[in-house]
Formats: C-alpha cells, structure tokens, sequence
C-alpha cells in the first residue's frame, strides 16, 4: 500500500498536469480568436468630438462621412469601402484617383442603410453635421467624429490620422505641404502681392474666403496676401454681386466646376474688368471641397502653374 508522501506525491503530479493541460487549452482558444477572419485583435482609444472611442488598430472597411476624412485616408494609402459624397450627382472626386469606393448618400445626409450593407469596421464623421445619427452609426461599427469641417483643416487631418493609427504618417505628409509651400514662396516671391478667392453661390451671393480656410490658408502660406475684413473666424464672408469691388486684389481666383468654362465668371467681375485685371478659374473639386493633403498638393499644383504662367 502506497505511504502517506508517496499518495499526496501522486495527487500533486495529477493536479499540476491537469493544470497544465488547462493551460494549453487556453492558449490554443487564444491563439484562435486573434486569428478569426474579419477580426481585429488590437484595438486603441481616440478621444474625439462625441468622446472617446475604442477603434481597431488596423481598420480594414473604413467609411468617411466628410470630405477631408475621405481625402486623407486616401493620401495614406487607405481606400474606404464607402464615402459620402458632395451630391449624387458628382459622386468620388476624380482628383483623388481612387476606385472602389461605394457612394452612401451625401455629405448632408449619409444612408445609413447603405453604410450598415458594408459593414464597416470604423465609420468617420462630423458632429456639426452628423450629431443626430452618432448613435445609430456607432451601432453599426465604431465612430469617431471631428468636431466641425470648419475647424484648421491639419488639426483634422491629425484626428483622422490617429484614428486610422497613422498619426506620424499624417505628419509628414502635412510637413511635406508646408516644405512645398515654402519653395514656392522662395522660388517666386510673391510677397506683398494680394489675393481674393471668390466662390459664386448663386445670383446673389458670392462668398470670399479667409486665411483660415482651406484654400485661403494655403495661399497665404506660399506668400499672398488676403485682404483684411470681417471674416467669420477667418474662414469667409459673404458679399452682393452689387458690392464686388470689395472684393479687388491683384489676383482673384474664382472657383467653378469647369475651368475651360469662362462664362462662369461671375458677370460682377467681368463687367468690371478694369477693376480685375488678373482673374483665374480653379476647380471646386478641391480648392473648395477636396479638403486635405491631397487637394492640399492638387491647389499648390494650380498655384504653381498659374505663377509660372504669369512671371
């Protein structure tokens, strides 16, 4: 008959293998839940304009709600599986050169339907236009908001970065902006010259933008001058056809959906052509609505040319 030591000896052994085995289990269901397709083990926080989000490191069905979201995401080589869009109509912007993107509604109003069908595994969007559907979009998938498209576009750009873990990606790519912006101001020394960017609105109205703007600021940032006035947080004012001449400078850049199309130039302008001796057309596309470091390149591509053009 075994002793005493000799049967607790025994009980130890069976106690540690089974332990062990227990263990082995463990680690073999681990090791397969990380490794379900689909999934994304790691996840981070972003702080954000609705709070805070837990959001997968490496997104792989991503949907943006807002120009500038869709834009950055692809200068960093991340292709949403679904945007809004400015309007039905004018669907992807073609400066991007990005396919595969899936419409879902517009910019305004996103379908939410449609962005459920794709099943997002990250959606981002923006609280001053899409607060009254965060809870529904973060039922479908993880959703970090910015705060509002009027906001210094690099600080989004920094957001939508770190949402998508590419935060120093984004970085650089703002740095190399700012690295172009000052060749060009070395290249032709523009300083002292003013500016206007006009944006027709309709019969009546005409917006100006302000060195905070997107466009504005990137102007400003290769060495023109806006002109001084009551901007709206230095983002825009809006002014009559009857009043244009306050909108005089030594160079206008007027926004338009078909640069060849000289007939959009606003007729306040044309009928005051002394007043306007240096008048160009840019695309909407982007000076005004591609937000981001790749309309940011495609504007400072236009801004070149014109200033090759006109020295």
């Amino acid at each position: 008959m075994p002793s005493h030591h000799s049967r607790r000896a025994l009980v130890l052994i069976a106690a540690s293998t089974s332990a062990l085995l227990m263990l082995a289990g463990c680690s073999s269901d681990s090791s397969v839940a990380k490794e379900t397709p689909g999934e994304s083990a790691a996840t981070h926080e972003v702080e954000h304009a609705r709070g805070v989000a837990e959001v997968p490191s490496d997104p792989q069905r991503v949907i943006t709600l807002e120009p500038l979201e869709l834009d950055t995401a692809v200068a960093l080589g991340v292709t949403p599986v679904g945007a809004a869009v400015a309007s039905n109509v004018s669907g992807i912007p073609s400066y991007l050169d990005a396919e595969g993107i899936e419409p879902v509604g517009t910019v305004p109003e996103p379908d939410l339907e449609a962005i459920a069908a794709l099943k997002p595994d990250l959606i981002l969007g923006t609280e001053a236009r899409h607060s009254g559907l965060y809870e529904q979009l973060a039922a479908i998938a993880p959703t970090v908001f910015i705060a509002t498209h009027a906001d210094p576009w690099r600080e989004n750009a920094l957001l939508i970065g770190e949402a998508l873990s590419r935060e120093d990606d984004v970085e650089d790519l703002l740095m190399t902006v700012d690295d172009r912006c000052g060749e060009l101001a070395g290249e032709f020394d523009v300083d002292g010259e003013t500016v206007q960017l006009i944006r027709p609105r309709d019969e009546t109205t005409l917006s100006l933008y302000g060195p905070v703007s997107f466009a504005g600021s990137l102007l400003e940032c290769v060495g023109f001058t806006i002109p001084e006035r009551d901007w709206a947080d230095g983002l825009q004012a809006d002014i009559s056809p009857e009043n244009i001449l306050d909108a005089q400078a030594d160079h206008v850049f007027v926004t338009t959906t078909d640069v060849a199309d000289e007939s959009t130039v606003p007729a306040a302008i044309t009928q005051n052509a002394d007043a306007f001796a240096s008048v160009t057309l840019v695309d909407t596309g982007y000076w005004v609505s591609g937000v981001g470091p790749k309309g940011a390149q495609a504007v400072l591509d236009d801004i070149e040319q014109f200033l090759e053009e006109t020295r």
